[in-house]
C-alpha cells in the first residue's frame, strides 16, 4: 500500500506540476491579451482624438469662410446703401430743380398770355401775338430804368440759377 500511496502522491506533484505550468501558461496568455487590448484602446483613442482634431479644424475653417462671406455681404449691403442714398440725394436735387424750373415754366407763361393778351388788344387779332409781345418786352430793355422796373421780363429772381446740390440732401 505503501506504494501505491506514493505512486499517488508522486502523481499529484506532477498533476500539480502540470496544474502550475498550466496556470502559468494561462496568466501568460490573459497578460498578451491585456497587452493587446491595451495597445488597441490606445490606437482607438488615438485615431478618435485625430478625428476630433479634424472635425474641429474643418468647423473653424468653415466658421472663417462664413464670416469672410458675411463680411463680404455686409461690405456689398453698405456700397449699395451708400449708392441708394447718393441716388436718392440725386433724386432730391431734381425733384427740387422740377418745382423750380416749373415754377419759371409757369411764369414765363403767364407773362406770354399777358403779353399775348394785350399784344391782341392792340393788334385787333393780328397774327404773331407771342413773338411779337417778345419782341417789344427786349425792346423795353433799352428804356430807362424805372420803365424796366415794372417789366415782368425783367424779374431778377426769374434768372437765379438752382442752387441745389447732392451734398445738401446727405443723410449722417
Amino acid at each position: 500500500m505503501a506504494s501505491s500511496s506514493g505512486t499517488s502522491s508522486g502523481g499529484s506533484s506532477s498533476l500539480m506540476a502540470q496544474n502550475s505550468g498550466s496556470e502559468e501558461s494561462l496568466q501568460a496568455l490573459m497578460d498578451q491579451r491585456k497587452r493587446k487590448r491595451m495597445i488597441s484602446n490606445r490606437e482607438s483613442a488615438r485615431r478618435s482624438r485625430m478625428r476630433k482634431q479634424k472635425h474641429l479644424d474643418d468647423l473653424m475653417a468653415q466658421v472663417a469662410q462664413l464670416r469672410k462671406d458675411n463680411h463680404q455681404i455686409i461690405t456689398s449691403i453698405n456700397i449699395a446703401t451708400q449708392h441708394y442714398m447718393n441716388i436718392e440725394s440725386e433724386n432730391s436735387v431734381l425733384r427740387a430743380q422740377l418745382g423750380e424750373l416749373t415754377h419759371r415754366l409757369h411764369s414765363l407763361n403767364e407773362i406770354i398770355s399777358f403779353l399775348d393778351a394785350s399784344n391782341n388788344n392792340d393788334d385787333d387779332g393780328g397774327n404773331g401775338g407771342a413773338a411779337a409781345a417778345i419782341f417789344e418786352a427786349t425792346s423795353m430793355i433799352n428804356e430807362p430804368a424805372f420803365d424796366n422796373f415794372m417789366n415782368p421780363l425783367n424779374l431778377s429772381y426769374l434768372n437765379q440759377p438752382i442752387m441745389a446740390s447732392a451734398d445738401m440732401f446727405h443723410q449722417y
